[in-house]
């Protein structure tokens, strides 16, 4: 299906973002932290709509369901994470070894927000992993118990809560690690996403009020974005840092939405991109891997024939491809096979459907069997 096919794409596009803010720039950049930002929405709107199709069948028992997803959550995201932290522990890594308890039990977001510093740095990735992680515990018993009509109200007062903490800031003073890595900081981008699911089962028509809200936001994105090199008073940066954390949600949403549905034009079509979709399907090892993979390729400096110690083009062409080579790796001979586990897990004892009124039909929308089959054939579990 075209849709699925974009997802895919976007994950591509979400894990280059970062990749080029670790490997390429130089004077650093906020596309690593939109990278991220983009992967939370897609995180929220797939594991969103994946629950609420398992809630509508005639077959659905809510503790089944939410072992069933639990279960086919850690097949897929555990197995390579502690594969990563036990390679990091027997060579003791850039001195990791002595946190790895905290990464260890998904707690990566609070270790680095205690210490307000980015060490050891080769983990720094963790803390979004540490991020969905809590927010798959949590959020599942919101979709699969709580009443219907109370799951849109909920996610709009969640998001209304990571915006009050946003404002909370600046009346602290300086800022700290914890401001950008305690999970109400990225819960508004990962329910926004949720939201999303739960609203294009109504419509995939978009509300007036953001088809006419979008241009000026992603330009105000833009300009906030920018704005974050410039050197400007305490009051200003604040106003920054609130501004390019807010005004982008809209615009990222919008695009995973238009992405759903299968966006026309020359940017859908790279997205679906055979080279697009393969990179996107394997994402989760290509952003668990990286750090990894950059440590290893500096420490090999003397072998390289080009410069890899700093940030620039020959660090990321290097590493970049060194990364691909390893999640391919890891996908096709560690991730995929363990994912096939996952069909004897399913989500309701059988893939029978309620009653058509039960659920509206919505043009163009793909429901079917295959939320219930392998991950490696459902988009809406592949990658982080």
């Amino acid at each position: 299906m075209s849709r699925d096919r974009q997802l895919d794409g976007l994950r591509t596009l979400a894990v280059t973002m970062v990749l080029y803010h670790h490997f390429f720039a130089v004077n650093g950049s906020v596309l690593g932290h939109l990278g991220v930002r983009l992967f939370f929405v897609l995180s929220g709107f797939l594991i969103t709509r994946l629950l609420l199709d398992a809630r509508s069948f005639a077959d659905y028992q809510p503790s089944a369901a939410l072992k069933a997803f639990y279960i086919r959550r850690a097949l897929r995201i555990f197995p390579p994470y502690f594969a990563m932290l036990g390679f990091i522990w027997f060579v003791n890594l850039e001195g990791a070894r002595g946190s790895l308890k905290w990464h260890a039990l998904y707690l990566s977001n609070f270790w680095y927000a205690l210490r307000n510093e980015w060490t050891p740095w080769v983990l720094c990735h963790a803390w979004s992993l540490s991020i969905e992680e809590q927010f798959y515990i949590a959020w599942p018993l919101v979709i699969l118990l709580a009443p219907r009509r109370l799951i849109a109200p909920v996610c709009v007062a969640v998001i209304a809560f990571s915006l009050a903490y946003r404002l909370y800031w600046p009346f602290t003073g300086t800022p700290s690690l914890a401001r950008d890595l305690l999970p109400p900081a990225s819960v508004d981008a990962l329910v926004a996403g949720a939201l999303l699911a739960v609203y294009r089962r109504k419509t995939e028509a978009w509300p007036r009020w953001i088809g006419v809200s979008v241009v000026p936001l992603t330009i105000a994105s833009i300009t906030f974005l920018w704005l974050k090199s410039v050197s400007m008073t305490p009051p200003l940066e604040w106003v920054t840092w609130i501004g390019g954390e807010v005004f982008p949600l809209i615009p990222l949403v919008m695009l995973v939405g238009c992405c759903s549905s299968g966006m026309q034009g020359a940017f859908g079509r790279m997205l679906e991109r055979p080279t697009s979709t393969a990179i996107g399907r394997m994402s989760y090892g290509v952003y668990l891997f990286h750090p990894v993979v950059l440590s290893l390729v500096v420490k090999a400096q003397s072998w390289i024939p080009v410069n890899v110690s700093e940030q620039g083009p020959g660090r990321f062409v290097v590493a970049t491809a060194a990364t691909l080579m390893l999640a391919s790796i890891s996908w096709l001979a560690f991730e995929r096979p363990l994912n096939q586990l996952k069909r004897y897990f399913p989500y309701v004892s059988s893939a029978r459907p309620s009653t058509p009124s039960s659920r509206p039909s919505i043009a163009g929308e793909r429901y079917e069997a295959s939320a219930y089959r392998p991950s490696y054939a459902n988009p809406d579990e592949r990658g982080s």
